[in-house]
């Protein structure tokens, strides 16, 4: 070999492999941002809770207060509609009076009790027109079905008539509106007892 001749050497391999990277230490300013970030994620979350809270509180408030203004507003057309009601049942019993004495007079009076008469109807008529004006009714009464909301019953009676229905009218009753200022008195109707002919005929009939 002559001395120009490059000898070629095969490199180690040991040498050509560069040694692993080491982790790099972690930089505290970026370990304080994501400290930080999730202080603000966590006081995020708090106020979006208490916003949905006051929220709630505010509807519930809202509907409270509209609630209230409802009921007054009701009570207070109520107290308007029915601010009479008590007076309403003392002119009653006028009204009662009123009609014992006309019943008390005769059909046809004389020319002494005439004026009398012709003066207790006007007053009666009258009576009955501010009734009207201010939606006091008569409760119906004869030939209706006892109803426990609008009658009383006092008295059964013997009738023809369907047990339960309404008979006799021992007083009237009056509403004003809606409310009912007094029930009528009644009497209903119950099924006439069977007489000894009746019976006999029933028995006859049933033992043939």
């Amino acid at each position: 070999m002559s001395d120009t001749d490059v000898t070629t050497s095969t490199p180690d391999p040991a040498e050509a492999t560069p040694p692993p990277a080491q982790p790099e230490a972690a930089d505290p300013e970026v370990a304080s941002l994501k400290a930080e970030l999730a202080s603000l994620r966590a006081d995020l979350e708090a106020l979006t809770a208490e916003r949905d809270r006051l929220k709630d509180q505010a509807l519930r408030a809202t509907a409270e207060a509209e609630n209230t203004r409802r009921r007054l507003e009701r009570e207070k057309a109520e107290a308007v509609t029915y601010a009479a009601a008590a007076f309403a049942r003392d002119i009653l019993v006028v009204a009662d009076n009123l009609d014992r004495a006309l019943a008390c007079l005769p059909t046809e009076p004389d020319t002494t009790l005439k004026p009398l008469a012709d003066g207790l109807e006007a007053v009666r008529r009258e009576l009955h027109h501010v009734f009207d004006r201010h939606g006091i009714q008569r409760v119906e009464a004869l030939g209706q079905p006892l109803d426990p909301m609008h009658h009383q019953a006092m008295v059964e009676m013997e009738s023809d008539s369907p047990p339960g229905t309404i008979v006799a009218e021992l007083q009237p009753g009056y509403r004003m509106k809606d409310r009912l200022l007094r029930p009528a008195l009644v009497g209903v109707a119950r099924a006439r007892a069977a007489t000894e002919e009746t019976r006999a005929a029933t028995e006859e009939k049933g033992a043939s």
